[in-house]
């Protein structure tokens, strides 16, 4: 069977400018030399006032400039595009910016419909951030490979392959459909060394554009593994600054351990947690549809360090303990255990959202009580409404931060539990709550979410778990 990688490079891949998009063509050439690859593209970033920018984030500026009244631009844009051209050869350098100047004028069009309708919202929002980030930049790499002398094409948004539903801003993938409209990118993938996507953008049956949530690109590389799967020995390639390591590297910035494999189920508990390995919800998204593929975390300035994460795992001798790991901004939910599953039901199915953690519960007053932790205060704010409908004597509090150990053999750790509830102790933090279970593989203490309290945590857990015994 033909090998097919799904490379997926982000915003820090491409780099400010796409400075480093000579080191991604390299990876391009290398990973072509044994596999069809589809590259999947993050929007670029930029440079504007000094600071470091996504041109997502440029561009929702401008959405709510637009929105309150003050004439939308994307100079900024435009710019940054420019700067990218320069990496096409005379021979493609036309075309290249013919494609540059339809996409921007689309995106230009939504904006001056939000200016228009002072809203933006839905499908006009995802018109204006698809055809200025993703999708154009990756039509924008495609000549940059062929300037390269790489074999290779882009899929055009009229012959989209990922189908989602009806949730504009955030949308979830819909297999069925999407496998109906295949034919087009498989012709590409067919008679092609590349093929060029655009990450984080989907359209619904009708032909609307619908966008993930932040982060979403991961999840289209994911969607069309589950797709090419069965048609191709398929990996997914993650090219990030670094591979894994055993806490980010930001916050503790000695003793980190190399992460050579995790597990699908301690992949998604770390990126749910706070490490940036990728989105959780690709790796739900992978199992839900019963698919076992391997996907790598390739240091792409050093492709040979690499992290493997896969649905059954090699035979393990580091530290059971792989990652510490924190997460800010979460909230508690109690809510009477009676209406706890008519609320887990709603969000499955009508919100189609999984980004919480089931505490254990407690009895107060002879009734049951049941708490749902919550990993983005954000969308518990947006939702609160609708949370609290479940039950009217449902409390919400917020301002909570969590620190979590993970991996799926931890308990062969020693006083794993007591050591590190006692190493937050001696450092200051007060310890809200601990939950710790076995079948879940992974350790989960509550902080209140202030000052350094979250970084301090980790610092001292991380430090800790190197002088714990392990049988």
């Amino acid at each position: 069977m033909t090998s097919l990688v799904i490379a997926k490079f982000g915003g820090s891949a491409i780099g400010m400018d796409g400075i480093f998009i000579p080191q991604i063509v390299e990876r391009i050439n290398n990973l072509k030399t044994n596999s069809k690859v589809i590259a999947v593209f993050s929007a670029p970033l930029t440079t504007h006032n000094g600071k470091k920018r996504s041109l997502t984030d440029v561009v929702l500026e401008q959405g709510k400039n637009a929105e309150n009244g003050i004439k939308p631009t994307l100079e900024i844009v435009r710019t940054s595009y420019q700067k990218i051209l320069q990496l096409v050869n005379d021979e493609n350098k036309q075309n290249c910016q013919n494609i540059i100047d339809i996409h921007l004028e689309k995106s230009q069009q939504a904006l001056d419909d939000v200016l228009k309708n002072k809203e933006f919202v839905d499908e006009i929002r995802s018109r204006a951030l698809a055809f200025s980030g993703e999708i154009l930049m990756s039509h924008v790499m495609n000549y940059i490979l062929r300037s390269n002398q790489i074999k290779s094409d882009a899929v055009d948004f009229d012959d989209w392959p990922i189908i989602t539903d009806n949730n504009i801003e955030c949308t979830n993938f819909l297999k069925s459909e999407s496998s109906q409209h295949m034919e087009k990118i498989s012709n590409l993938v067919e008679n092609n060394q590349v093929v060029t996507i655009g990450g984080f953008i989907g359209k619904t049956v009708n032909n609307v554009t619908t966008t993930y949530e932040r982060g979403g690109s991961d999840r289209t590389a994911a969607d069309l593994g589950i797709l090419f799967h069965k048609k191709y020995e398929t990996s997914i390639d993650f090219e990030k600054d670094s591979s894994v390591v055993s806490a980010d590297p930001k916050i503790v910035a000695s003793g980190l351990r190399e992460i050579m494999q995790l597990s699908y189920n301690e992949a998604r508990l770390a990126g749910m947690f706070g490490m940036k390995i990728l989105d959780p919800i690709a790796i739900k998204e992978i199992v839900e549809h019963g698919v076992d593929m391997p996907i790598k975390i390739t240091n792409i300035k050093n492709p040979e360090k690499i992290t493997i994460i896969k649905r059954k795992l090699d035979e393990q001798n580091g530290h059971p303990i792989k990652i510490v790991t924190g997460k800010e901004n979460c909230a508690i939910l109690r809510i009477e255990t009676n209406y706890i599953q008519k609320l887990l039901t709603s969000l499955k199915n009508n919100k189609r959202y999984s980004e919480f953690i089931i505490l254990s519960p407690f009895t107060k007053d002879d009734v049951e009580f049941s708490r749902i932790l919550f990993l983005d205060g954000d969308y518990v704010r947006r939702n609160e409404k609708y949370l609290l409908g479940f039950d009217p004597l449902a409390t919400i509090t917020y301002n909570r931060g969590v620190i979590t150990l993970i991996g799926d053999e931890m308990w062969r750790v020693q006083q794993v539990a007591s050591r590190t509830s006692a190493k937050i102790g001696e450092s200051g933090i007060n310890i809200l709550n601990m939950d710790a279970q076995e079948e879940t593989s992974r350790i989960i203490i509550v902080v209140e979410d202030s000052q350094e309290n979250i970084t301090k945590a980790i610092k001292a857990v991380h430090e800790e778990i190197s002088k714990i015994n392990f049988v």
